[in-house]
């Protein structure tokens, strides 16, 4: 299972979720296309268990989507959203505000909470901000009592957390979600079992998402287990398919690569995956179609 790729015309936003729509999660379309003879097979996503062999090996991300946009306030009285994007440490992250922003500022946030903005990230792309959060409570609690999911103009509505889960999610910790995962349902995971799949797990959590070529991913936390690094060195070993669930699972697999297996690591990646990047880690990847402009596009030309 691997990637071609090919310009995506008429390509429309998806305004709900299929279960929104009256579809099924895992009735989602699904297109499977190989290295060797360029053919494309369409399907339904509950078609996959059909498309892999006993003993193949998915790589999935156990994080969980935290409501990580907050509603802020300026010193004049404006108002702007604030999307957190990475933890850094203590009460330093990495924020999106969602207009421009000066160096130093303060923004006043619910329940006396407050973040000075410190300096972006990229000075030529000031997108992205360090900031330093005083809150009343601990990030997670406080993100849970007064933050909402992260959302885009293209949808309309606001939509409930569980809408932003897959059903792999375990660890909270992602701004945005690792989506890749999201059509899995438990009768897809029940036929995979049955059909001889296994599964290992490792942890990615998602930063605010930026498709623009030219602006490089975010560096982001992840943790391979020991246990998840001998899951895959062992299919390896034994010329089992890896599959990687999404670009998360494959970027914290290639940065715990060293000496020719996957060792268990932890901590910040920074890793780019492009057209030129050797995949040492994995035969193939599930992900979502994106707009050919994207930087996932050079991704999927590694393979």
């Amino acid at each position: 299972m691997s990637a071609a790729v090919a310009p995506i015309h008429g390509l429309v936003d998806a305004i709900a979720p299929p279960e929104r729509r009256g579809v099924e999660r895992d009735a989602v379309r699904l297109l499977v296309t190989g290295r060797a003879k360029r053919e494309h097979s369409h399907a339904h996503f509950f078609d996959l268990p059909s498309f892999l062999r006993r003993g193949d090996l998915l790589v999935v991300n156990d994080s969980a989507t935290l409501p990580a946009a907050l509603s802020a306030r300026r010193n004049n009285g404006e108002s702007l959203m604030l999307h957190l994007s990475t933890m850094i440490g203590g009460d330093l992250w990495m924020v999106e505000p969602r207009a421009r922003v000066d160096a130093g500022e303060v923004l006043q946030l619910p329940e006396s909470g407050s973040v000075v903005l410190l300096a972006p990230v990229e000075p030529e792309r000031p997108r992205v901000w360090y900031a330093s959060f005083r809150l009343p409570l601990p990030m997670n609690a406080y993100l849970m009592k007064n933050g909402e999911p992260i959302r885009y103009g293209y949808l309309p509505a606001r939509l409930p957390l569980e809408d932003y889960q897959t059903i792999f999610a375990r660890e909270p910790g992602s701004s945005e979600m690792p989506s890749a995962a999201r059509p899995f349902t438990p009768r897809v995971l029940h036929r995979l079992q049955e059909h001889g799949v296994e599964f290992a797990v490792i942890t990615l959590h998602c930063g605010v998402a930026s498709f623009e070529k030219p602006e490089h991913p975010s560096i982001e936390r992840y943790f391979v287990s020991p246990k998840a690094a001998s899951a895959v060195n062992r299919a390896r070993a034994e010329r089992r398919r890896v599959v990687a669930i999404g670009t998360t699972a494959l970027r914290a697999l290639e940065s715990s690569f060293y000496d020719g297996k996957v060792v268990s690591s932890a901590g910040w990646t920074d890793l780019i995956i492009g057209e030129n990047s050797a995949i040492r880690s994995v035969d193939g990847l599930l992900t979502g179609f994106h707009d050919e402009a994207c930087t996932h596009e050079s991704l999927l030309r590694a393979f």
